[in-house]
């Protein structure tokens, strides 16, 4: 069966993948309800496109914290990718880099900082957990610098794992012959089985609960990477974030996967857009699967927006091919409605474009009798 968009690679990866590994990637946390309403909540936005523009050049391309990339389509951190697939990283990596744009790589991925950089030339940003021992943060956020990633995504949103119910039921582990790679060489690459989810044991054992505000301060003493805030859904998070040094916000609310019952991120994104007032740019992280998810994004004020669970997905279903054709299918559909709404470039994509439902409505001239 041809592949025709995004959304068909889920079904594939849940047929190919193990049960408890399908189910790592998939589910959120509780209810589910921010799961289902990430993707939901784009349905609340129509499009008011506007018509007879030559619309025969359109150019997609950007900047991120100052690297030129072919459009504003970004690779999210997804952990332990050779779960997935034996190429993992490797292969979403090279996918990234011959489409021409940034692949974040997970501080719980199962290939180090220095095997993906192996793969070849390519913008890399970090995606750094915060251990207990700090000792380990700064060893791994200095690998990362001489490995040549560009910049560091703070996640900010995880002091302890949200409650994955599948997790807890399949006793969820990494695989045996599958390490957290990064963490090898220090003992703290292995998850033990556990009596619910080992992942969230090896959190609590793990992950500093006491990371605050201040820790981003001393973050930006250790290196002199550009740091990303990902995980903030409010303008009063935003504003301090902004005070605070963060060269940019990813709006996020970690695939679904933390607190239950946030909004998607597209409904947090224009509160927050609002509150960096310019400053440094935001990204928006969840939910995306079309074009026009892209254009929405955009139109709200986003500066690019990170695919999570599409890589994969891809991944498990193609490998490296299946990652390059996601990129490429949702370019090619951002391309498309670019187009069709009369946009010829990212700046010519305003909030005039779109209309929300929370928009107060547009006041109608009253029927001539």
């Amino acid at each position: 069966m041809e592949i025709t968009n995004v959304s068909e690679y889920q079904e594939i990866a849940k047929q190919k993948l193990p049960k408890m590994v399908y189910d790592y990637y998939a589910s959120g946390a509780e209810d589910q309800w921010t799961l289902h309403e990430n993707r939901f909540a784009f349905t609340k936005i129509l499009f008011r496109p506007r018509i007879l523009i030559d619309v025969s050049k359109i150019d997609m391309t950007t900047t991120v914290l100052g690297f030129k990339i072919s459009m504003p389509i970004m690779i999210a951190p997804t952990a332990m990718q050779k779960m997935a697939h034996p190429e993992g990283e490797y292969a979403t990596a090279r996918a990234a880099s011959a489409a021409g744009t940034i692949m974040t790589l997970s501080s719980w991925a199962t290939s180090s900082v220095e095997e993906v950089a192996s793969t070849g030339p390519g913008i890399r940003f970090f995606q750094l957990y915060v251990y207990k021992d700090r000792n380990v943060v700064a060893q791994l956020v200095r690998r990362a610098e001489r490995a040549g990633f560009k910049a560091i995504a703070l996640t900010v949103d995880t002091p302890r794992l949200g409650r994955r119910e599948a997790d807890i039921k399949n006793r969820f582990t990494l695989p045996p012959f599958l390490t957290l790679k990064n963490f090898e060489g220090l003992d703290l690459g292995k998850m033990d089985k556990a009596d619910d989810s080992g992942l969230a044991s090896y959190v609590a054992g793990q992950i500093d609960r006491s990371l605050s505000w201040k820790d981003v301060k001393w973050l930006q003493t250790i290196t002199t990477l550009p740091i990303l805030v990902k995980g903030v859904l409010t303008a009063e998070d935003a504003r301090i974030a902004v005070e605070a040094g963060a060269a940019g916000i990813i709006v996020s609310n970690h695939g679904a996967r933390q607190l239950d019952y946030v909004p998607a991120t597209i409904m947090a994104l224009e509160e927050v857009v609002k509150a960096a007032q310019g400053r440094v740019p935001v990204f928006l992280d969840g939910g995306v699967r079309r074009g026009t998810d892209v254009f929405k994004a955009l139109a709200l004020g986003a500066s690019g927006i990170f695919i999570g669970r599409p890589v994969v997905f891809s991944l498990a279903a193609e490998g490296e091919a299946g990652v390059r054709k996601v990129l490429s299918m949702l370019r090619e559909e951002f391309e498309l409605t670019m187009a069709l709404s009369g946009c010829r470039s990212l700046k010519e994509i305003t909030r005039d474009h779109i209309v929300t439902e929370w928009d107060s409505p547009h006041p109608r001239p009253a029927p001539r009798l």
